[in-house]
């Protein structure tokens, strides 16, 4: 086994010392929750009676004996989402695959599962992010009736594969796997589609043009083919191991997604057996979350995670922070290049190796923790294997040795670049993560008067006027999740790019989200603390010079600390009032008490200044809640 690299031992021995309070109540709880019978056998007979009423007969008798386990499915499905539309055929695969292994799987659950690809640029988006922390409710409604051994968790997208870890850590005492539907196959190429959506801003193409590229991209069934958010969850839990070997990027509609997801029944029950059990609190741990991290730095993935991975990381009273990120990232070398970092999609990543080589090369470097507990058994190294069909019977093979594609993906020796590509910047106006692994070296500093913005639709009018066409630092603030539910910004990329390529000097600083395809723009984002919340990003000015420096980490407002103190703060968030339409005021209560961007964006609880400086940690840039335990209080804390 290879020794472990030095830093990422040290960043994973600091995370378990900064938890060790707050991981010790979360296993003490779930310790308490766990029970050697069924879980089900503690009910009265009528709370029994009304679990099993809709059964079949074989089913009933099942439940009422007190050896065999319940199963959950809790499930994403809905057929507006490309991504989420095979799962309508799981549920069925996976009750009669848990009957043949000795248990009864019921429906416990569906959770909401909304495509940022729809609504963005729209005030839907502004819901989007807050959408998680209701799937992790939905996913706490649904195995709260203390009728179940374990769960699957189907999801795939965005905020969707999140909230389901969250709200089953809240369960954490339960075997949990996760059960992915796969990518739809290749459609129109990444960048001719990119290429397109310019030539529209620029009003060189027709709607026409636009929506014939937009629909032979996003075509059939499936995740969406460019390595976004929804794909970045993918790879991070597989490399958890939370999915099964090689389950990530098989595509729906064949008979190995099909076997994938039976097997995946047939292992949870083996996982709540007494002899294997394996529950999701102890997969999820110190070492696994850093092995997440390392696998989105390596492959360059959604700075969503920068959000998800230490709200999720919380949920199991584990305290990541973006210092974390930034020092692994340090060390982790670039291994693939998958659009937007490159031209090569998610099928074409799967095929020159994937996962499988991915996971290999770091293990052999010691960028990952190899004595990991995972849904596939003891270990990290059952993740070097990939799945085929040996007739209709389902076998692991050894991965890939070497990279069947070097533009796609690349071993530890011979990376793309020698670092994750993401950079923690910090300065005058706060700290912000940028995603440089599609930023050209020469657009990694941009030093230029700012443009200010409240509003997509103010910086889009701009744009069409004439008005950004030179150097410039758009800084579009109000857009955190206190102000409006920290919105994605993608929508800005095709105007920015059109300046870029223009030769002028282009950034962009924001307390918003930029997505999972934030792309060659240079992007300093999910500033914190954020405009309404007073941060230093309210006081900037048109005209005011800004320096986005990505190679010294720095985001700076060039204007002497004396007039910068004596300027009011401007841009609060938006009045309950104003915040109306399209089911946002149903929201506020989750405006009002989300914590910061730095801590996860999330209503659940939130690391402490007093909690970062016992462990010996530099202090938060803003203030933030005290610690509660994940998943109990939607109420702000005192004083936020």
């Amino acid at each position: 086994m290879s020794q472990l690299h030095p830093v990422v031992a040290e960043v994973t021995a600091r995370i378990a010392a900064r938890s060790e309070r707050t991981r010790r109540a979360y296993l003490d709880r779930m310790a308490a929750a766990a029970s050697d019978r069924p879980t089900r056998t503690a009910l009265p007979c009528s709370n029994l009676a009304h679990g099993f009423a809709a059964c079949s007969v074989e089913d009933k008798l099942t439940l009422r004996g007190a050896t065999k386990p319940g199963v959950a499915i809790v499930s994403a499905y809905n057929d507006l989402l490309s991504a989420h539309q095979p799962l309508q055929e799981f549920p069925a695969w996976i009750k009669a695959a848990v009957r043949e292994a000795g248990g009864v799987a019921q429906f416990a659950g569906g959770v909401p599962a909304m495509c940022d690809g729809i609504t963005q640029g729209r005030t839907g988006m502004e819901l989007s992010l807050f959408s998680r922390e209701v799937i992790a409710m939905a996913t706490g409604v649904a195995l709260s009736h203390e009728m179940f051994d374990a769960a699957l968790l189907l999801g795939v997208c965005d905020k969707i594969v999140p909230g389901l870890l969250i709200g089953a850590l809240a369960f954490g005492h339960l075997p949990a796997i996760l059960v992915p539907a796969g990518p739809m196959a290749s459609g129109l190429p990444n960048r001719e589609k990119a290429r397109i959506r310019q030539l529209y801003a620029e009003g060189r193409a027709s709607r026409e043009d636009l929506l014939e590229a937009e629909a032979a991209s996003y075509h059939s069934p499936g995740t969406c083919t460019f390595y976004g958010t929804a794909n970045s969850n993918q790879l991070v839990v597989e490399v958890m191991g939370l999915h099964l070997p090689g389950a990530s990027f098989v595509q729906p509609g064949t008979p190995l997604r099909r076997a994938l997801t039976e097997h995946a029944a047939r292992r949870v029950v083996e996982l709540s057996a007494s002899d294997e059990h394996t529950p999701l609190a102890h997969v999820i741990d110190e070492k696994a979350v850093v092995n997440g991290v390392v696998a989105l730095l390596a492959t360059g993935g959604s700075t969503n995670h920068t959000l998800h991975l230490p709200a999720i990381a919380a949920a199991a009273g584990i305290q990541l922070t973006w210092d974390d990120f930034s020092d692994l990232s340090a060390v982790t070398p670039l291994l693939a290049r998958v659009y937007p970092n490159g031209s090569a999609d998610i099928n074409h990543f799967h095929a020159a190796g994937g996962v499988q080589f991915l996971v290999g090369e770091l293990l052999d470097a010691g960028l990952l923790h190899a004595d990991v507990r995972t849904v596939a058994g003891p270990g990290l190294d059952r993740y070097r294997q990939e799945p085929f069909l040996d007739g209709d019977r389902l076998v692991w093979r050894d991965g890939a040795g070497r990279s069947l594609d070097t533009d796609v993906v690349r071993g530890v020796a011979e990376p793309f670049a020698p670092d994750g590509g993401l950079r923690l910047l910090a300065g005058n106006l706060g700290r912000a993560v940028m995603k440089v692994s599609a930023v050209a070296a020469e657009h990694r500093v941009v030093v230029a008067p700012a443009r200010v913005f409240t509003s997509q639709e103010d910086f889009t009018t701009a744009f069409r006027a004439g008005e950004l066409d030179r150097d410039v630092v758009v800084v579009l603030r109000g857009q955190g999740p206190r102000a409006n539910g920290m919105p994605e910004l993608h929508g800005l990329t095709p105007a920015l790019g059109v300046l870029m390529d223009r030769g002028h000097r282009v950034a962009l600083v924001t307390d918003g989200r930029m997505s999972g395809a934030s792309g060659k723009i240079p992007a300093a984002i999910q500033v914190t603390p954020e405009a309404a919340a007073g941060g230093p990003l309210a006081k900037v000015r048109d005209g005011d010079v800004v320096r986005v420096d990505a190679e010294r980490g720095t985001v700076e407002l060039l204007v002497p600390d004396a007039e910068l103190a004596r300027r009011n703060v401007v841009d609060g968030p938006a009045s309950d009032a104003d915040w109306v339409g399209t089911g946002r005021e149903l929201f506020a209560v989750l405006r009002r008490g989300v914590g910061p961007a730095d801590r996860g964006a999330t209503v659940f609880g939130t690391l402490s200044e007093t909690d970062a400086v016992d462990a010996g940690d530099a202090a938060p840039a803003a203030p933030t809640s005290e610690v509660v335990v994940p998943g109990v209080s939607l109420m702000p804390a005192q004083g936020r």
